[in-house]
């Protein structure tokens, strides 16, 4: 059986190493080249990357200009878009 993953394919028996829940793909060398986790972690793990990546545009925008949310209401309505 080979298990495809974008450019990288491998065979079944290649998947040897393993750890806790983690299972490694190696190479015929032994190099780990990906690893496969519980579908649930994953999730848990994009979820913390999105949340980072919001916290870091925060920084990024907090010496930026502050519109108060009235006026912003105000050119939506204005521009047809609310």
């Amino acid at each position: 059986m080979i298990y495809a993953n974008g450019p990288m394919s491998v065979k079944k028996e290649q998947i040897v190493r393993k750890t806790k829940a983690h299972e490694y793909v190696v190479d015929e060398h032994g190099t780990k080249k990906a690893v496969i986790v519980p579908i649930e972690e994953y999730e848990a793990f994009q979820e913390l990357l999105e949340d980072l990546d919001d916290l870091s545009v925060i920084i990024e925008r907090q010496n930026d200009e502050q519109i108060p949310y009235e006026e912003v209401r105000e050119r939506l309505k204005r521009d047809g878009l609310l």
